[in-house]
């Protein structure tokens, strides 16, 4: 990984180029105004067509423990990622960082997914969207099962948007358990080219029936993996 400082500023444009490139950008820490550029050898990949859904956490999304909702709070969602918890002190979402995907949402291309419990925000996820590549950035849970529930939506409604990848980055215990896999820098390149020679359509305001039966098709074919 190789550092900048803040003598390059941090647009969206700049944003859009780099993750094109296959690199994102990252902080030390949620006060300083530097960020670094990041460049995996390997990466983590979640199969769109091939996430596993756990039985229990099928159970959940079937049920009506969570209201779900996208693109409604997504500068909240942003917020939300980058505070300090008790078991993680401080982010990589610094304020340069917030500001630049701020600015992508308000140009369409970065997305939240918002997961709802008795009218408090208790999880989410968002990231950036180019082509037909998704690149997952941060994801938050103040309930249980809400950032894996925000996940399994985001899955369905790439799958109904006709997007090709879904980059989570890295791979982690939490991210494995729905089956993501880490593939070399290279393969990664070549899977992200393919995916940036369509154009996919993050469907935010799609149809209410629509993202039901792309969630029920979603957890249907996660739940036999």
């Amino acid at each position: 990984m190789s550092r900048r400082d803040d003598a390059l500023e941090l647009t969206p444009e700049l944003m859009l180029r780099a993750y094109a490139a296959g690199i994102f950008p990252m902080a030390e820490s949620r006060h300083t105004d530097e960020v670094f550029w990041v460049d995996p050898k390997r990466r983590g990949i979640l199969p769109i067509d091939d996430v596993h859904v756990p039985r229990r956490l099928a159970r959940t999304l079937r049920g009506d423990t969570f209201t779900i909702t996208c693109n409604q709070h997504f500068e909240k969602v942003v917020r939300t990622c980058a505070e300090s918890t008790a078991r993680r002190k401080d982010t990589w979402i610094n304020p340069p960082i917030e500001k630049a995907v701020n600015e992508l949402h308000a140009m369409g291309f970065a997305h939240s997914i918002e997961a709802w419990r008795d009218g408090a925000l208790v999880g989410g996820l968002y990231g950036i969207s180019l082509g037909a590549a998704f690149f997952g950035e941060s994801m938050f849970s103040r309930a249980r099962d809400a950032s894996k529930i925000a996940l399994i939506h985001l899955v369905a409604r790439l799958r109904l948007g006709g997007f090709r990848l879904l980059d989570t980055q890295f791979v982690t215990d939490h991210l494995a358990q729905f089956g993501v896999v880490e593939v070399a820098a290279r393969d990664y390149l070549v899977m992200l080219e393919e995916a940036l020679k369509f154009q996919a359509g993050f469907p935010a305001d799609a149809d209410a029936d629509a993202v039901r039966e792309a969630l029920a098709e979603t957890i249907e074919a996660g739940a036999g993996n």
